[in-house]
């Protein structure tokens, strides 16, 4: 089985959301199935097909939390290196395009989320940016083209 990394913050929420769906959302669909049975017969019951349905998906969501808690590897990110880009890093970039600024950090593909400013070590960005310094410009094939971004600051916060 290949690890994967991952940092302690994002190992709390897959468990955190795995311990929801369990004990929130299972419980739901077991309920709209046994509403949906009390309709009588089964054979042409639109909402115990669908409540069947969503069964599954919720039981394919706890089968996939499960794999990814199973191949996560905890990193340590308490004592990070401020002079490199590296797995945990948050770094200030700007687009050398347009001057614009944008903060991420370097997590793993199973936390990643743009929304949360959080791409993978294994994203496009993400390859480019390890092991840069400040200073150093990164160059990104991205869908759109190429782009090119100067490392401004790295942290840990």
């Amino acid at each position: 089985m290949t690890r994967v990394p991952i940092t302690r913050e994002g190992y709390n929420e897959l468990v955190k959301e795995l311990e929801y769906v369990r004990s929130v959302r299972r419980p739901q669909i077991m309920r709209e199935i046994e509403a949906a049975r009390e309709h009588g017969d089964l054979t042409e019951n639109a909402e115990y097909h669908a409540a069947k349905e969503k069964q599954g998906q919720i039981e394919a969501k706890i089968r996939e939390l499960e794999n990814r808690l199973g191949e996560s590897d905890i990193v340590d990110i308490v004592k990070l290196p401020e002079d490199r880009v590296v797995f945990g890093s948050v770094v200030l970039l700007e687009n050398l395009e347009t001057g614009g600024r944008v903060q991420y950090r370097l997590v793993g593909p199973h936390e990643s989320d743009i929304k949360k400013n959080r791409v993978s070590v294994t994203s496009p960005i993400g390859r480019a940016l390890i092991g840069k310094t400040p200073g150093d410009v990164a160059t990104v094939q991205a869908p759109g083209g190429k782009k090119e971004y100067e490392v401004i600051r790295i942290g840990s916060e």
